[in-house]
């Protein structure tokens, strides 16, 4: 699997109504995307109560299958058109140690994401287990999906959780969103 994310970082003034508008109606035309597991549309906006955002972002985060899945994507009159509405975006890749999505994934409200640099010479196989433990630990904490991956182009590891409620206390350097749709595969 592979985790994928791109992000807008918008103006202080900017109408963050028009993003949610966007999500309500671009949102459901990924449900049942190829190779998807999920596409969270998160956004967050300055200073609002209980978020830990000093910007106005919108930065969809993706789990793919394969890599299919990005190509198709990337490839496709979608991000074309995002492209040509917001502009060209680095998107981030990581390749995902381990991934946990509940049945009830469709309900989550809220995200959080870490991003963290990986030391040089690290332990990466006992890494990969602590961070293999931390996606159970969000689960059995209420997370309707938890993805922890890395990415060796730059040494860093991303830890994404989807959440009903917010968390109680985020780590620090924690990123939290609004999800205001989530796209998953067709059901068979």
């Amino acid at each position: 699997m592979i985790a994928m994310q791109y992000g807008f970082t918008l103006p202080a003034d900017y109408d963050m109504a028009i993003i949610d508008e966007r999500i309500r109606t671009k949102g459901p035309l990924l449900d049942g995307f190829p190779h998807l597991r999920f596409k969270a549309y998160l956004s967050a906006r300055k200073n609002d109560a209980g978020f830990t955002s000093v910007e106005n972002l919108y930065a969809p985060f993706y789990l793919w299958d394969a890599p299919e899945g990005i190509d198709g994507f990337l490839s496709g009159p979608g991000f074309a058109t995002l492209s040509r509405d917001f502009g060209w975006p680095a998107v981030r890749t990581w390749i995902v140690w381990h991934a946990e999505i509940g049945p009830e994934i469709k309900s989550a409200r809220y995200a959080s994401q870490r991003i963290t640099t990986i030391s040089a010479y690290s332990d990466l196989a006992a890494q990969r287990e602590t961070a293999s433990a931390s996606v159970h630990s969000a689960v059995q904490n209420g997370a309707l999906a938890s993805v922890v991956g890395f990415d060796p182009s730059c040494w860093t590891q991303v830890k994404f959780d989807l959440w009903r409620n917010p968390p109680a206390q985020p780590q620090p350097d924690t990123q939290m969103y609004a999800v205001g749709h989530v796209s998953l595969p067709t059901e068979k």
